[in-house]
């Protein structure tokens, strides 16, 4: 089936990686929904939940080897620097592996990674099991809620107090012991919705986040996810810092929907 050539975000002709060993033909790629082009703020962790949807539903199952990076790059419309991060990621959560020489290339290892990655962490998937419908009702509840949070912060003139909290919540937010990341996350959006000043927001986002926590704690760590988490808080405080309400809810959606994205592709 003859792939749909589109333009692929900037750094598309960056040399191959893996994947990419050998030449294939267009038929290697073929047309699934899972292949569509990637749209939206969030290549990497669409592109993702991409993978591992092709992974759980079969189309390339264990044993096999993912299409060649080429194809695959423009199949999605990312860059082939997008594309090895994801696949990176997914090296480090267990779904994958690379081998090398002539018939190597990057292969899928297993559908279910091990639970916990044998760390003590609870079974991302059961408990996503557990939620039932509760999770994407919460997951969609959490954008709105958490953007309006952020957009009425950034609509306040916060006194020093208000803005160094924000700030130290921001820097802890960056640490990367994953016990320590997830509360200290937490306690960063709870910081900003604190800093709208609506009690009852502040206790919504509480409770939406308490929802998610134990699912949140349990999902692989994936550095790549991190670095963007970290440069989107960011960006969100600064806003709200500079007073700017629209900004601030934009980057909250968009942070929202990477989440969202991370874990209906790595659960689903």
């Amino acid at each position: 089936m003859p792939i749909d050539a589109g333009t692929a975000e900037p750094g598309g002709t960056a040399a191959g990686g893996p994947g990419g060993a050998g030449t294939s033909t267009p038929e290697a790629v073929p047309a699934f929904p899972v292949w569509r082009p990637v749209r939206g703020g969030n290549a990497f962790e669409i592109t993702v939940a991409r993978l591992v949807q092709a992974i759980k539903l079969g189309l390339v199952r264990v044993g096999e080897r993912l299409p060649a990076e080429r194809e695959l790059a423009e199949r999605l419309q990312v860059s082939r620097v997008t594309l090895r991060e994801a696949i990176a990621a997914l090296r480090e959560a267990g779904y994958l592996e690379s081998r090398r020489g002539r018939t190597g290339g990057t292969f899928v290892r297993s559908a279910l990674p091990v639970p916990g990655a044998g760390d003590g962490r609870p079974d991302a998937g059961e408990l996503a099991r557990e939620m039932g419908d509760r999770l994407p009702d919460a997951l969609d509840f959490r954008r709105v809620l958490e953007s309006g949070a952020a957009g009425l912060a950034a609509n306040r003139s916060l006194p020093a107090v208000e803005r160094q909290h924000l700030v130290a919540a921001l820097t802890a937010s960056r640490d990367r012991d994953p016990v320590h990341r997830r509360v200290a996350d937490s306690r960063l959006h709870l910081a900003i919705a604190a800093a709208g000043g609506s009690p009852s927001l502040a206790a919504a986002v509480a409770d939406v986040q308490l929802t998610l926590d134990r699912l949140l704690a349990a999902i692989p760590v994936i550095p790549r996810n991190l670095d963007h988490s970290d440069v989107q808080h960011t960006r969100i405080v600064d806003a709200i810092l500079a007073g700017d309400p629209n900004g601030a809810r934009v980057v909250m959606e968009e942070h929202c929907d990477a989440t969202a994205e991370l874990l209906r592709g790595l659960l689903g």
